[in-house]
Parts: C-alpha cells; structure tokens; sequence
C-alpha cells in the first residue's frame, strides 16, 4: 500500500461493483485531474483494463486503482472514498492539495 494516493474499502467494494455491473470484472479504475469546472480543474473518473507504464497502481481489497503521474502531481496524500446517501452516490476525493472547490464538489482549485 501506498501514502501517496489512498483507496478506501468501501470505495473497493464499489469499484468492484461497477466493473462487474458495466460487464468489465477486474477493470481498474483510472482517476485523473483534468482542466474543467468552475475551480478551474476536475476529477475524471473511468474504467480501465490495463496500466500505463507511469501509473500509480493502487490496490485494495483486490480492486487497482491507477492514476498517471501528471495526475498524482495533484493527488498526492488524497483519498478516495464512495460517498452514499438519500441525495446521491458518488466518488469523493478527500484532497490535502485542494485549496478550495466549487459548491457541487466536482471541481476543485490548488
């Protein structure tokens, strides 16, 4: 395991879930930083089958997670985490870089 970008189990576990509900078992899910949103960057978030050579690879209760090295730059000490309520489910990133975000969440500043 490592510090430099965390998984949480219950966002393993919903990992796990989608990849086997899109028809993907055992895809990895790729996280990356993009320009975008209100805050001037945004999480992107999709399955993926295989690493690239400067990926992060994350594991978690045997679910991967990967994250590109321009990404990480802007992920470093986060958390990801799955988000559950009676308002909506979502991933959430737990960023220590983040120094403020728009109202809906979806887009942060550093």
């Amino acid at each position: 395991m490592t510090d430099r970008f965390l998984v949480t189990p219950r966002a393993a576990a919903e990992i796990s879930s989608i990849a086997t509900r899109q028809g993907q078992p055992g895809a990895a899910l790729r996280v990356a930083v993009e320009a975008g949103g209100c805050s001037g960057m945004r999480y992107d978030f999709g399955l993926a089958e295989a690493s690239e050579p400067d990926d992060l690879v994350v594991e978690q209760d045997g679910v991967r997670v990967l994250v590109d090295s321009t990404s990480l730059e802007f992920l470093e000490g986060a958390t990801l985490d799955w988000h559950d309520s009676l308002m909506g489910s979502h991933f959430k990133v737990v960023n220590p870089q983040a120094a403020s975000g728009c109202g809906c969440g979806v887009s942060f500043a550093v």
